[in-house]
């Protein structure tokens, strides 16, 4: 792991894989084909075969000058006659026998097989690869039909010698597997498809230099080929059988960048595959529910992870997806952004969440939502899987529309409000313009929703960061309590095919994606920095003049689809990026009960870091001024979460999680009775021996707040959120006294409608930066020997609508919070973890005076 020597875990359980050999589907024994002439049938066999081998020898050494081209095996053609009488394929492959996988050696490989063509009169055709070491072995089995007697008095492999009926050398064109006949007499592309091997896309690429050819740098690696692809004539490449290169096919260019690329057959193939080693999550195991266009459960890679009575909707009587986004987001809401990976792997693949479900969206022939229903319909859904089942969830709702207060972005919309209020457990409903509050926030109801920032619309511009930089998060992106998702790309690779010679992607690797909106047109007013985190959400392409490809499979992540029960698709923008977050959430949820959502939201910002590309922007506006660097955050928000920051700790990299409430507002007069006082277990002699090395301090606090009922007043501070709650750090040589009389002072401040001025730490972002909200992080990077000299965090209260409008139905009401707080270095030989993991201690509460 990154962050240090050993892996370290807070995860509880972690994902079980066993190794299981890859292994063809069987069936049932081939028949045989009655042979009179036993000595003439195999005698023309053994006669054929080393005629062969005696054939492609000379070929090698007619055509072939360069010492490292020369084969080390020859490849060889077997027809049968009769489709009647298949092949028996099974004993074409063979290896040496040794306990060790990696030292196991072919002695002959079957390379392909082309089926029989009776109308074209063609046979069965299987081209198989024979090791010269292993060459006598090989025609031993021909003058073992001769000679030796099986026990039942049949011939010695029978069932491979007698369906044969011609062995000759094996030309180019017999490795042909597209449809039609090549195109010979032109330079072309052509694709080639290598059996594995640590050598062969070298030697396909020594093999195209000493030929003057032009190969792809491009190379796919599938579960048994390497596929490459090289311009040529056909008579250029006709030597390719008799050289070390190991070719198995050869095909008319598809420009395969992805799976996807494959024929649907061949896609049909790896998503059964993939099927047979999915562990579906027990029932009672979190889940990621969407709201969105539903879902197509009869999946093979979905339907054992959503049950029937999990898929619901609030339109019609169907929740199944016919629009196919809502199939997309749930493959990759089950599977990340691993798909691929997953489905040329061969290991087992334990699922620890589930999916449920809710058709949000109409379908073209049904009634659109009034946009000021969109509150209505997301409490609606809301309500249906948690009646359904008793299980702890996350809500993905990859869905936004555009703002219904245009020229104020940012600004509380009814959608947004009711995602808020849904978020903090309080009951609800929508009347016009404005939401009606039934019973106050329930902590026990408290949800955990994700959303997409939403993406930018219209014509893509070379200039895509501008173009994000005054696009504005679509509602309900803005919403104080959700995670608010966008998108960032690290594909940066142009696609193999030809067509797309010259062309280049908009955003650079670690950038933003062309597809993603920010926050930056809400400016420095008193709304939320969104997006919050940023994941994988693909690029454009781009020609250099006005021509762009924004959904290109190689430039997306790969996901289920609906055009049958094994489609694979793509998926990117935003959508993709928040079905990503609400996999990571539930997964946290499922490897620790006992957070709440807030805490859940927390933990995955907390686990964000900025890409090199996105701290370089970063720094670079800090010198600019603090506003500058503000606006960024707004473009990036806290950066990539990855699954390994959010579930582990290490030696170097330990994080402690505190979960807390406590009253903010009591009496008549909503008196501020006290605040938070953490003492860290801080590892201060491991810090003071660190001295002047480097050591970050990262701080996230993350809580609830209940939405105004209205509109009336959003304009002024302190008039939506219900109470606001901010963290402070003791200075380094600060005591106690001085520092509890510092957090007095600055909440008085802030209450008066000042500026925090945050003592003496050099915070990344600021106290002043860091308020909007109601999630704040911050990041301190210093020495060991400074951080050793302070240990105590403090978390005190502002006045938000509860404490400006006195409402009584408010007062005492205890409000909870998460606080995550994580030290990392770089040093070696350094353990932070373990005298943190020895020493917990409680909060305790002072007065304010």
């Amino acid at each position: 792991m990154a962050e240090g020597q050993e892996h370290l875990s807070h995860l509880l359980v972690r994902d079980r894989a066993a190794d299981e050999e890859f292994r063809r589907r069987g069936g049932p024994d081939p028949k045989i084909r009655p042979i009179e002439d036993r000595a003439g049938h195999g005698g023309g066999r053994l006669s054929e075969l080393q005629s062969a081998f005696s054939s492609i020898d000379q070929e090698r050494a007619d055509q072939l000058t360069e010492a490292e081209l020369r084969a080390l095996g020859t490849i060889i053609t077997l027809e049968g006659e009769d489709p009647a009488y298949p092949l028996k394929l099974d004993t074409l492959q063979q290896f040496t026998t040794h306990r060790a996988p990696n030292r196991r050696r072919p002695k002959w490989l079957l390379l392909s097989v082309l089926p029989a063509d009776e109308a074209n009169g063609t046979p069965e055709r299987a081209t198989v690869w024979v090791s010269d070491d292993y060459r006598p072995t090989f025609l031993q089995l021909f003058e073992d039909y001769l000679a030796k007697e099986s026990p039942k008095g049949k011939p010695r492999n029978n069932e491979l010698v007698a369906n044969i009926a011609r062995i000759r050398a094996t030309v180019l064109a017999d490795l042909w597997q597209s449809d039609g006949s090549p195109s010979e007499g032109t330079t072309t592309w052509w694709e080639i498809w290598l059996r594995p091997s640590a050598d062969g896309p070298d030697l396909m690429r020594r093999f195209a230099e000493a030929s003057g050819l032009t190969v792809s740098e491009r190379l796919l690696r599938l579960v048994d080929r390497d596929v490459m692809w090289v311009e040529a004539t056909w008579a250029q490449l006709e030597v390719l059988p008799f050289t070390a290169v190991p070719v198995a096919e050869i095909r008319r260019p598809e420009f395969i960048d992805s799976i996807e690329d494959l024929t649907s057959e061949e896609q049909a193939e790896y998503a059964d595959d993939l099927a047979k080693r999915l562990e579906p999550a027990d029932e009672l195991q979190p889940a990621v529910c969407h709201l969105d266009t539903g879902v197509a459960r009869d999946h093979v890679l979905i339907q054992g992870s959503l049950a029937p009575q999990d898929l619901h909707t609030v339109l019609g009587i169907s929740g199944y997806d016919q629009d196919g986004h809502g199939t997309k987001m749930a493959g990759l809401a089950l599977l990340g952004d691993r798909m691929d990976h997953h489905l040329l792997a061969s290991q087992t693949v334990t699922l620890r969440h589930r999916l449920e479900s809710v058709r949000i969206l109409p379908t073209g022939t049904e009634t659109q939502h009034d946009p000021r229903a969109y509150g209505d319909v997301t409490a609606q859904a809301v309500s249906l899987p948690e009646i359904a089942a008793a299980r702890r969830r996350v809500f993905c709702m990859p869905v936004s529309t555009t703002t219904d207060t245009p020229g104020k972005p940012g600004q509380p919309t009814l959608w947004s409000a009711t995602v808020d209020a849904l978020a903090v457990g309080a009951s609800i409903v929508s009347d016009r313009d404005e939401l009606r509050l039934l019973a106050p926030p329930d902590n026990d109801a408290a949800r955990l929703l994700i959303v997409s920032a939403g993406n930018v619309t219209g014509t893509y511009v070379a200039d895509h960061l501008a173009e994000s930089d005054t696009a504005a998060v679509r509602d309900p992106g803005q919403a104080w309590n959700a995670l608010t998702v966008g998108a960032y790309t690290d594909l940066d690779t142009v696609p193999s095919d030809p067509a797309y010679a010259g062309w280049s992607t908009l955003a650079r690797q670690g950038d933003l994606s062309p597809h993603s909106r920010t926050s930056l047109p809400f400016g420095n007013r008193p709304w939320p920095i969104k997006p919050d985190i940023v994941l994988e959400g693909g690029n454009v392409l781009h020609d250099g003049g006005s021509m762009f490809e924004p959904n290109h499979p190689a430039l997306s992540l790969r996901t289920t689809g609906l055009t049958n029960d094994q489609a694979l698709a793509s998926a990117n923008a935003t959508s993709a990026a928040t079905a990503q977050a609400a996999r990571l959430a539930a997964v946290v949820m499922a490897t620790y009960p006992e957070y709440w959502p807030e805490t859940v939201r927390a933990l995955l910002v907390h686990a964000a870091e900025w890409t090199p590309t996105m701290r370089h922007e970063i720094d670079q506006a800090r010198r600019r001024g603090l506003q500058a660097q503000q606006m960024l955050l707004r473009r990036y928000g806290w950066g990539v979460p990855t699954e390994e920051r959010v579930l582990f700790s290490s030696d170097r990299a330990v994080t402690l999680v505190v979960q807390d409430e406590f009253v903010p507002f009591e009496g008549d007069d909503f008196k501020v009775p006290a605040f938070r006082l953490h003492d860290l277990p801080w590892p201060r002699e491991v810090l003071q021996d660190l001295g002047s090395a480097s050591v970050t301090l990262r701080v996230t606090l993350s809580y609830f707040i209940e939405p105004t009922a209205s509109r009336r007043g959003w304009r002024q501070r302190y008039k939506y959120a219900s109470h606001g709650l901010r963290f402070e750090l003791q200075d380094p040589l600060e005591s106690e006294s001085q520092f509890v009389q510092r957090v007095n002072h600055e909440a008085r401040t802030e209450e008066s409608g000042g500026r925090p001025e945050s003592g003496q730490v050099s915070w990344l972002v600021g106290a002043n930066q860091r308020l909007y909200g109601s999630l704040h992080q911050d990041l301190w990077e210093t020495s060991g020997a400074e951080l050793a000299d302070t240990g105590k965090v403090a978390v005190y209260p502002v006045g938000g609508w509860w404490k400006n409008t006195k409402n009584r139905d408010r007062v005492d009401r205890a409000v909870r919070y998460a606080l995550v707080i994580s030290l990392k270095t770089d040093a070696t030989g350094v353990d932070l973890y373990t005298p943190v993991a020895n020493t917990l201690h409680v909060p305790v509460e002072i007065p304010i005076e």
